[in-house]
C-alpha cells in the first residue's frame, strides 16, 4: 500500500511527526510531503521512522489551507497514495476535510490506533467518552491521528529528500504576525502534564505547579476558568474548548472535573486528582485520587520526585 504522510515542519520536527510516519509505516510504503525551510539533512531523519521518501514544497506561505490542499493532493496523485495521514492538529482540522472533497476520499478524524485487518479504524467519539470503529469504502482514505496515540518506532532505513512542485498557487490568506510560546513543551505532545484550577486561589500561587512540572519534566496546563480570568495564558487551557491532550500522566490539582474539562483530558493514560472535596466529580475519572490541600500535597510530591531522581542517578 502506498501511504502519504503530511508533516508540519514549519517549526522543526516534533514527536507528532515521528508518530505519523511510524503509523504510516505500519500500513505500507511511506512518502512524506512537507513544506517549510528545513534542510534536506534534517528531513532525512524521517527515514529512521519509516519514510522511504520526503517531498518538500517550499512555495507554500505559512499554513494556507488552500495551498496545502493543492500541494498534498498533487503529492497523493504523484505517489498514487491509497492512504493519507495527518497528525490531528489545527492544520489537519482545516485541510483534511478540503482534501477529502478534492480527492473523493473517506475521512477518519481522530484515530487512536492502527486499522484492523478489514480496514476498520478505532476513534474517540462523544468527546472521548466512548470508542467508535470506522470503516470507509472509498478508494482512498484520509486519517488524522490523535497525538500520543502510538509511540514512535525507529527502523533501519534511509530516505531520499526531493524538491517538489505541488502547484500550490497563490495564497488566499496573509499572516501578519504570529505569537507562540517559547521554551515550553507543546501541550499536545507532552507525555507528562501538571494542571491546576481555581483551587490554587490566585496566579501568585502557581509556583508550586511549576515546581512539580520542572521536577517531572512536564508541561503545565490549567482549567478554562483560570485562563478566562487571566491567571494563566490561554494556550495552557485544556478541555473541550481548549487543547485536547493524551499524556501518559495527567496530574490535576484544585480542578473539580466538569464534563467540559474531562472531554479534553480523559484520553490520558493515568489521571491523578488532588482535591479537598471528596465529592469532586473528577475523582470518578481518576486512576489515583488524593483528598487533600494542593498547597500541602504538591510541594511534598515535588520533594518526593526530586529525591527519587537523585537516588536513581
Amino acid at each position: 500500500m502506498s501511504v502519504l504522510v503530511y508533516i508540519n515542519s514549519k517549526n522543526g520536527l516534533h514527536k507528532s511527526a515521528f508518530e505519523s510516519v511510524t503509523y504510516g509505516k505500519k500500513l505500507g510504503d511511506v512518502t512524506v510531503i512537507t513544506t517549510g525551510s528545513l534542510s534536506a539533512d534534517q528531513l532525512a531523519t524521517l527515514g529512521n521512522y519509516g519514510a522511504s521518501k520526503v517531498l518538500i514544497d517550499r512555495s507554500v506561505e505559512g499554513d494556507d489551507d488552500q495551498q496545502l490542499t493543492r500541494v498534498i493532493s498533487s503529492a497523493a496523485d504523484t505517489c498514487s497514495a491509497n492512504t493519507i495521514i495527518f497528525s490531528h492538529d489545527m492544520v489537519a482540522k482545516a485541510v483534511a476535510p478540503r482534501l477529502s472533497v478534492r480527492l473523493k476520499a473517506g475521512l477518519i478524524s481522530g484515530a487512536i490506533g492502527i486499522p484492523s485487518s478489514d480496514g476498520t479504524v478505532p476513534v474517540n467519539v462523544f468527546s472521548g467518552k466512548a470508542f467508535g470503529h470506522v470503516k470507509v469504502n472509498a478508494a482512498r482514505t484520509i486519517i488524522s491521528l490523535l497525538p500520543n496515540s502510538i509511540q514512535p518506532e525507529q527502523f533501519d532505513g534511509s530516505c531520499a529528500v526531493e524538491d517538489f512542485n505541488g502547484n500550490a498557487g497563490s495564497a488566499g490568506v496573509k499572516v501578519l504576525s504570529t505569537k507562540k510560546p517559547e521554551g515550553q513543551i507543546p501541550l499536545p505532545e507532552a507525555e507528562l502534564v501538571v494542571s491546576a484550577g481555581r483551587g490554587l486561589k490566585g496566579p501568585e500561587n502557581w509556583g508550586i505547579v511549576e515546581d512539580l512540572a520542572a521536577a517531572l519534566g512536564a508541561a503545565t496546563a490549567c482549567s478554562r476558568p483560570v485562563s478566562d480570568i487571566g491567571w494563566r495564558p490561554h494556550h495552557e487551557h485544556v478541555g473541550q474548548t481548549g487543547v485536547a491532550i493524551r499524556p501518559n500522566l495527567y496530574i490535576a490539582a484544585g480542578i473539580s472535573g466538569a464534563i467540559q474539562h474531562l472531554a479534553g483530558v480523559n484520553g490520558s493514560k493515568v489521571i491523578v486528582v488532588i482535591n479537598t472535596d471528596p465529592e469532586a466529580p473528577f475523582f470518578k475519572a481518576a486512576d489515583y485520587g488524593v483528598i487533600g490541600d494542593a498547597f500541602e500535597v504538591l510541594p511534598r510530591l515535588t520533594e518526593a520526585v526530586k529525591k527519587f531522581r537523585a537516588s536513581s542517578h
